[in-house]
């Protein structure tokens, strides 16, 4: 049996490359049908792959081309339970121009019939922030 520390960030590079690729019926594969979260883009609860269906259409169409990636995955396990918090970039290519938002994220994953989905999703923009 996998570890699933390693499992979970392996998921979560497969579901960047299905969105960068624009695939969104293997998009929603990771999602369990119930899944629950927040959006960076929005103040609303998106509740359902339905709800999720509707929101990654807004950003595969918003521009010409975008790019999504994360860094620094860290995965904490509790038994049939895993959450992997991450730094997130999405850049959007338009008119010929760049333009990069960055923030945090995190999904919380749940074992469904031997398989890890997604039951909650939490994105937010970074803010500019001095340490002091």
């Amino acid at each position: 049996m996998k570890a699933v520390a390693p499992e979970i960030i392996e998921l979560e590079e497969s579901h960047v490359e299905a969105f960068n690729a624009g695939d969104l019926e293997r998009l929603l594969e990771f999602f369990d049908p119930e899944v629950v979260g927040f959006s960076s883009t929005r103040h609303s609860r998106i509740a359902g792959t339905d709800a999720m269906r509707k929101t990654f259409e807004y950003y595969l169409h918003d521009a010409e081309k975008m790019t999504f990636s994360i860094s620094e995955p860290t995965v904490q396990v509790f038994a049939e339970t895993a959450i992997i918090t991450f730094y997130w970039t999405v850049t959007l290519h338009q008119e010929g121009k760049e333009q990069e938002i960055k923030g945090r994220g995190s999904h919380v994953y749940a074992r469904r019939d031997s398989q890890w989905k997604i039951v909650h999703e939490h994105f937010s923009r970074a803010h500019h922030h001095v340490e002091k």
